[in-house]
């Protein structure tokens, strides 16, 4: 019999790998893995393009030879020329002139720079213990239920033990209670419950009055949005001005939050001395899958209650109190693809059931989202060593066909100190840490928000952040990488450096107001050994 190779079969596209057992003398058992594609063999040079071109400054460009031609005005350097052994002369009216064009120059310049917009604080929820659920109990909670079948049993209890999630994530009541409260009212209480809970810390920990200081109000929920919306329902209950610019994002998945932070940047823009405030969530209670659909029964596995709320400002007084400012925010869209559009797609099963279906193509379409997304934003980050061994690699493939060169793989590390990947599954987790050749210290913050607070959608970015500052680990000029995925199908990055040293949180610290930080009183737990 001829030998088989031990080592894994990987094929093109999804990068399934098929690995054999022999499980007695008569039978072979072959298991099928997807994996994330191995984008950095395929890097398009349009994106790296797109990625240089966002590095240059056009306003630079114009004002440069204009502040160039005003100096010579102003030194007369045709008198240096034409007579070199005098001393040169000032002419007042020229020299008046050309310092009130320089003047009007560099004022310019700096009205056309964008204003720095600040991130004050941010606060996750941390739900009531009443709303823990362990393992063992979510799977005996959902055989109570009486809907699913023994293979659906079977198929999310084999999920469940491979999910990363620990024995403290978080259910809201309605779908912990016996039989399910699969209700409208439900669903907004737990939408209260998590959206004024963190706004509640958050308003405490920064003095805001949400009354009369926040102008901008940006929320985003995918697959709850009642009428009135969740930003009206905020703007209720704190109620806030009545000029305040407030959107509702619904549908865009777990990489919302930070097309949240875009958008409010963009808003921060156009208006000087203002508030912007952030909140992302997802909500359970009326997305929760009874069906047999096994496409769909990964949600439920996976999602947990939570939820995140942030500050951001264009004020200039408040860099002194700002804990971070946003240097970028890169958007990924590959909807105009049809495989990428339906990979993660809410739809009714054959018996009418409601779910979330994720497609078998999703770590495919993640990869190559992934890929775009990084290889618009390295440019932006990356130190010139990196960008220049990467572009020669890149044109050794991709111009010149050189063969047997392989490709580069950026180091990223050099370019952030702190990661915060979306804490979507441990697979996923997993491939993203070997394709972007990250360390396990990188990745602790996103394994342990997925250990201890499950997939909280758009949220899970600041669990992860708030992590790093519950260890000490955030000092003054250190950058962040904050990378989401989401339905549609979209990858988006948002870069930020922190503006002062962040301490360790403490079970010491908790008074008479909300923490902002969830971690408080159990970070000395974590990373989870082994």
């Amino acid at each position: 019999m001829e030998q088989v190779s031990d080592q894994p079969l990987v094929m093109d596209q999804e990068r399934l790998t098929a690995e054999m057992d022999f499980k007695d003398s008569s039978s072979i058992v072959i298991k099928i893995r997807r994996r994330l594609p191995d984008f950095l063999q395929s890097v398009n040079l349009k994106y790296v393009k797109l990625g240089l071109h966002n590095t240059s400054n056009p306003t630079l460009h114009i004002f440069l030879p204009l502040f160039l031609l005003v100096s010579a005005a102003f030194i007369r350097l045709d008198q240096i020329i034409v007579m070199p052994s005098q001393l040169f002369s000032i002419d007042p009216v020229t020299a008046s002139a050309s310092v009130s064009v320089l003047i009007i120059a560099l004022t310019l310049y700096y009205m056309k720079q964008p204003r720095p917009v600040y991130l004050v604080d941010f606060a996750c929820f941390k739900p009531e213990n009443d709303n823990k659920i362990s393992n063992s109990e979510f799977l005996d909670m959902t055989e109570c239920t009486g809907v699913f079948n023994g293979e659906s049993l079977d198929f999310q209890t084999k999920i469940t033990n491979r999910s990363g999630l620990g024995d403290e994530t978080y259910l809201p009541p309605g779908v912990q209670a016996r039989p399910p409260r699969l209700t409208m009212k439900d669903a907004r209480l737990e939408a209260e419950a998590v959206m004024f809970g963190c706004l509640d810390a958050l308003f405490a920990s920064t003095g805001i009055n949400p009354r009369r200081d926040v102008g901008i109000l940006v929320v985003n929920c995918s697959l709850f949005n009642p009428t009135p919306s969740l930003s009206a329902m905020i703007v209720n209950h704190y109620k806030m001005r009545e000029d305040i610019k407030s959107f509702n994002l619904g549908g865009m998945g777990c990489s919302a939050g930070l097309i949240s932070i875009d958008l409010a940047k963009d808003l921060l823009q156009a208006n000087p001395n203002s508030y912007a405030l952030v909140l992302s969530t997802e909500n359970i209670t009326l997305n929760w899958y009874f069906g047999n659909d096994r496409s769909m029964l990964l949600s439920n596995c996976l999602f947990r209650m939570g939820g995140a709320a942030v500050l951001l400002s264009n004020k200039r007084s408040d860099s002194s109190r700002a804990k971070y400012r946003l240097v970028h925010t890169v958007r990924t869209h590959k909807g105009s693809d049809d495989s990428c559009y339906n990979c993660v797609y809410q739809r009714e099963d054959d018996n009418g059931s409601v779910g979330v279906s994720l497609a078998r193509e999703l770590m495919a379409v993640a990869g190559n989202a992934l890929k775009t997304n990084i290889t618009t934003l390295g440019p932006l980050v990356l130190p010139l060593s990196e960008q220049f061994k990467f572009l020669k690699s890149l044109l050794a493939r991709k111009v010149l066909r050189i063969k047997g060169v392989r490709p580069y793989i950026p180091d990223f590390r050099k370019a952030f100190e702190h990661f915060c990947v979306h804490a979507g599954g441990r697979a996923v987790l997993e491939e993203v840490q070997k394709n972007l050749g990250l360390h396990d210290e990188d990745m602790e913050p996103s394994k342990s928000v997925l250990h201890r607070f499950g997939n909280t959608s758009s949220s899970s970015l600041w669990y992860e952040l708030a992590y790093a500052e519950a260890k000490g680990r955030v000092t003054r000029g250190d950058r962040v990488w904050q990378i989401g995925f989401g339905s549609g199908f979209k990858c988006n990055s948002a870069v930020w450096r922190a503006l002062k040293d962040v301490p360790p949180v403490s079970v010491k610290q908790t008074g008479g107001w909300p923490q902002c930080n969830p971690w408080v009183d159990s970070i000395d737990y974590y990373p989870i050994k082994g």
